[in-house]
């Protein structure tokens, strides 16, 4: 180990045939999060037209960290370096600081070179104190799980419990489905409602392709219909439901609530000991949803390094210019934001 520590530390970007040695790295780095996982290269590439561009530290031969990057060409924000688009974490994730340090040097002049506006690093934790930071916009959720799943459902607020319990009593059932289709017809509807353009059909379904066992669709149902869905990662001790919405019925029958629980208590019984709630913006519904769970909010730190932009980004919901847009596609037809929600995804992120 001494000897490894006088070798010369390198930068290289992830090529094909690594992204074994990568991921190797990822599993067993505690920085590191699902969304550093090498199938974002592709995922990023296939799905939404962003160059993904992996960089990772070596020392000996020996990866010492990772930064998982894409370009991104957007109509709202212009072109940007993100670590990562679509993903609530990224950023660095390294076993020694010098790695930490030379990978956001060696993205800085990447980000420079490439004339972009600016490089995003969306870090659970302060690494460039010196560089503008947006960490009151968004809090991530997560919670230890107890092996005893009825020791888990105490452990949710009186009131949130009984919605719980509601679903329940309604007769609702949880299945894991294999394919996508009904996941993507529960989640198109939710959100058109909240004035979200939604993905394309073949995104999920290339996440299931790209991530296999570790990418899970649960659908829950009030007899043959179904009421809610969620897709979830897993990664090493941890669940993390991502992609999820509900029906119309679904606020009648407690059907999200239901769903979330039941993830939960699967999780548990397989033997995991994190229950990730994701990422939600400071202020809204999802935000008020997970604490009445009774998870505590966590600040995200989205870091910026400025190259042409004058001041960091505000595309997101929140920001007066788009609430009218969001209003607006909320009132389009169904099958209208099907057909333009996956062009415009893209320029989201």
């Amino acid at each position: 180990m001494a000897e490894a520590s006088r070798q010369a530390l390198t930068v290289r970007e992830l090529t094909p045939g690594e992204e074994g040695r990568w991921d190797a790295f990822v599993e067993a780095c505690p920085e590191a999060t699902f969304f550093h996982r090498a199938g974002w290269a592709r995922v990023l590439g296939e799905a939404f037209g962003h160059r993904p561009r992996f960089l990772y530290a070596e020392r000996g031969g020996r990866i010492t960290g990772v930064l998982p990057l894409a370009e991104v060409r957007s109509l709202l924000a212009g072109r940007s370096l993100v670590s990562s688009p679509f993903c609530v974490y990224g950023g660095v994730a390294a076993s020694e600081e010098e790695a930490g340090h030379a990978l956001v040097e060696a993205a800085r002049r990447l980000a420079e070179s490439l004339g972009v506006g600016y490089l995003e690093l969306r870090h659970r934790r302060r690494r460039c104190p010196g560089w503008p930071c947006q960490d009151r916009l968004y809090a991530t959720f997560r919670r230890e799980l107890h092996p005893d799943p009825e020791a888990n459902l105490r452990a949710v607020p009186r009131k949130q419990r009984a919605m719980i319990r509601k679903g329940m009593q309604a007769g609702l059932r949880a299945e894991i489905e294999e394919g996508v289709d009904t996941l993507y017809e529960v989640y198109a509807r939710s959100v058109h409602r909240l004035g979200t353009p939604v993905f394309a059909k073949s995104y999920f379904a290339l996440l299931r392709e790209v991530f296999g066992k570790d990418c899970e669709v649960l659908v829950v149902y009030e007899g043959r219909e179904p009421v809610s869905a969620v897709m979830s990662f897993y990664f090493r001790d941890e669940v993390l439901p991502y992609y999820g919405g509900g029906t119309e019925r679904a606020r009648q029958v407690k059907g999200n609530d239901f769903m979330y629980w039941e993830l939960m208590r699967r999780a548990a019984e397989r033997g995991l000991r994190w229950f990730d709630y994701g990422r939600s913006k400071v202020g809204t519904g999802s935000y008020a949803f997970k604490k009445h769970w009774g998870f505590s909010p966590e600040p995200l730190h989205y870091e910026y390094h400025l190259v042409r932009a004058r001041r960091i980004p505000e595309v997101n919901p929140l920001n007066p210019r788009y609430r009218l847009l969001v209003e607006a596609w909320k009132r389009l037809p169904l099958p209208v934001t099907r057909w333009l929600g996956p062009r415009l995804v893209r320029h989201l992120g």
